[in-house]
């Protein structure tokens, strides 16, 4: 039995995906760029809002971009998904009814995410009860964005556990690194961003195809 759980958020515990789209493609309109098809994204994100804006611009230049470019796409970016982070945003069937049975269990939940602090904190607040979580870190200052495994150590410091008592799960390669890099099991989910292949080809411990398989992989460990 795993004694605590680390989740991603994007395309992990919500479907951000589409929500991230609209205002990508706004803030790219806004700037005189063409727009990136809304599955596209899914390769895009993951690795915080600077990388997702030097790919957004990868994607749409013709030319190399300057870092001028790049800082006004952001602010523009930034602007616009600070006014409703919640924008679209789903969460995924069978997630809240899975953090209740953890929550009876006494089994505690974080989340750690690449998307900045505060936008972080408002999906979660917004499509969990207050009670599903006992930490959530976003990107903020001091706190290397994942794969660094120094966000997950924290919490496993905060947990007072062993790294290896905590199972990671997560949708992208980023998340495995991450999990792994902490000492932890990782569990890569198949609803999310990503595929099989990128998740078998970066180390995770198991994959799950729904959230109803959460409890009995933490519950029941690798027996």
């Amino acid at each position: 039995m795993y004694r605590a759980c680390i989740f991603d958020l994007d395309g992990t515990l919500a479907n951000t995906l589409y929500s991230i789209a609209h205002f990508s493609n706004t803030a790219l309109k806004q700037c005189g760029y063409p727009e990136i098809p809304d599955e596209d994204y899914r390769k895009i994100v993951g690795d915080g809002a600077d990388m997702q804006i030097r790919r957004m611009l990868a994607a749409v230049c013709k030319e190399p971009f300057t870092e001028q470019e790049a800082a006004e796409l952001k602010r523009v970016y930034s602007a616009l998904y600070e006014s409703d982070p919640v924008h679209l945003v789903r969460e995924y069937p069978g997630m809240r009814e899975t953090l209740a049975g953890l929550k009876r269990a006494g089994v505690p939940a974080a989340v750690l995410t690449n998307k900045p602090d505060a936008w972080a904190k408002a999906i979660i607040a917004s499509l969990f009860p207050p009670e599903s979580f006992e930490l959530c870190f976003g990107q903020q200052p001091g706190l290397p964005r994942k794969p660094s495994p120094q966000g997950a150590l924290m919490i496993a410091e905060k947990f007072r556990l062993d790294p290896r008592e905590i199972l990671y799960l997560g949708d992208t390669n980023t998340d495995m690194k991450t999990g792994a890099g902490a000492g932890m099991e990782t569990a890569g989910v198949l609803w999310g961003f990503r595929g099989r292949r990128e998740l078998e080809e970066n180390g995770a411990s198991y994959l799950l195809e729904t959230p109803d398989e959460i409890l009995p992989l933490i519950f029941g460990g690798k027996g």
